[in-house]
């Protein structure tokens, strides 16, 4: 049962940084014309849904706690 604590804790801990952390994306525009190649990449940063993040916590403890239920 101490596999389903650590891995509880494992899935909370991801679940609070979540909120928090941001995720790059980069997207490449162009267009090639012959020999020609003319471009633009953009960069932007997106967090999680605030939804995922918080059936990750609850998930965690849920499990956190289901791990103590059993002996």
């Amino acid at each position: 049962m101490r596999v389903l604590f650590v891995a509880g804790l494992i899935v909370l801990v991801l679940g609070v940084v979540s909120l928090f952390a941001t995720f790059p994306q980069r997207e490449r525009h162009g267009v090639n014309a012959g020999g020609i190649s003319l471009g633009v990449e953009t960069q932007h940063s997106e967090k999680l849904p605030p939804l995922v993040s918080a059936v990750l916590i609850l998930g965690g403890a849920g499990m956190m706690i289901g791990s103590r239920g059993r002996a």
